[in-house]
């Protein structure tokens, strides 16, 4: 609980501060794209990768989704510029 209190505070305190909405949220975003989605692409392949090893059944399924995941985890910022581009 503390842990998830604390990502949340460690996301968002430091954007408050810039005094504009929009800053804050691409900082937000830019804090999510660059710290949260590489750690969860990580740790989704470090599970499904122990999982594999143990044997378990679903293994090859959850492998799979830990890889796509991983690219869009490390893929984010270019999708994200992509869509920019696309946009303006």
């Amino acid at each position: 609980m503390y842990l998830l209190m604390f990502a949340v505070f460690y996301l968002a305190l430091p954007a408050i501060g810039y005094g504009s909405v929009e800053s804050t949220l691409t900082s937000i975003q830019t804090r999510l794209i660059s710290t949260v989605l590489p750690l969860a692409a990580i740790l989704g392949l470090v599970f499904a990768g122990l999982s594999f090893v143990a044997g378990s059944p679903n293994a090859k399924g959850r492998l799979m989704l830990a890889i796509m995941g991983a690219v869009v985890g490390f893929g984010a910022p270019s999708i994200m510029e992509f869509i920019r581009s696309l946009v303006h």
